[in-house]
């Protein structure tokens, strides 16, 4: 969180992409921290390993519980460490590669149990992995502009806005009416920590989506919970739960 913080100026509601590029550079500490997170946080998962892996209370209350067979997963539209875990061998990252990811060497954990153990251990070996591509990542870091130089969707540089009307006009315009996008419909998902996060946009040629959908991942994996459920015992559903692992703010709807 603080390395969200740093890089866009908040911890939670992180508004840093932009249509071109993100809203601003990083800060040139940025890179100091990130390295001190990369040196500490194997050695974190490993204490979190030594604590609950082999523990033989965590492996009673997860093992066997909340089991989803492979065709179950796949039926019901599961994403994420929900498909992995249950040994669906699918990840965005690399089975239709998006902003770069074709570049990383990484590797996808799966796991054939399907019950909550399972999505536990495929979440363990997924941070070792994140922690991987941030390696990579940074030691490929290019220099350059952050934003492409495009006025039709990037506004003016804030140092423009003080000298020159016209960039004051076309800033605010920009900001109050947008821009026009081509007729047209196209979905793309990313490979979120929870699985697939999608959005579909329908444009009528106007600056405004004739119509937009987001596709989350926990409103799909939170349909597996009765599944999950039958036949267990009451307390079981705290565990299912936990190994969705949702967030109910993307569920309501």
């Amino acid at each position: 969180l603080d390395l969200f913080e740093m890089a866009c100026g908040a911890r939670l509601t992180v508004g840093y992409m932009r249509i071109g590029g993100v809203s601003r550079d990083i800060p040139p500490a940025f890179l100091g921290h990130l390295e001190e997170f990369l040196r500490a946080m194997p050695i974190r998962i490993s204490e979190y390993e030594s604590m609950l892996t082999h523990g033989p209370l965590w492996e009673e209350r997860l093992r066997g519980i909340g089991k989803l067979t492979r065709d179950e997963v796949i039926n019901m539209g599961l994403t994420g460490p929900m498909l992995r875990g249950s040994g669906v061998d699918w990840d965005l990252r690399r089975d239709a590669p998006y902003s770069g990811y074709e570049k990383y060497d990484f590797k996808v954990p799966v796991f054939t149990e399907g019950d909550s153990y399972a999505r536990y251990l495929v979440r363990m070996e997924e941070m070792r992995q994140s922690l991987r591509i941030i390696r990579q990542a940074i030691d490929n870091l290019p220099d350059g502009p952050y934003r492409v130089e495009d006025r039709k969707v990037t506004p003016p540089p804030r140092a423009e806005l003080d000298v020159s009307m016209e960039a004051l006009i076309h800033h605010f315009k920009l900001m109050t009416e947008g821009f026009q996008v081509p007729p047209g419909m196209y979905y793309h998902g990313i490979e979120s920590s929870k699985g697939e996060l999608g959005f579909f946009v329908y444009s009528d040629g106007s600056a405004k989506p004739y119509r937009l959908h987001v596709r989350g991942p926990s409103f799909n994996n939170l349909y597996a919970v009765s599944k999950m459920s039958k036949g267990a015992m009451l307390s079981d559903i705290v565990t299912n739960i936990g190994s969705i692992d949702i967030v109910l703010g993307e569920v309501d709807r």
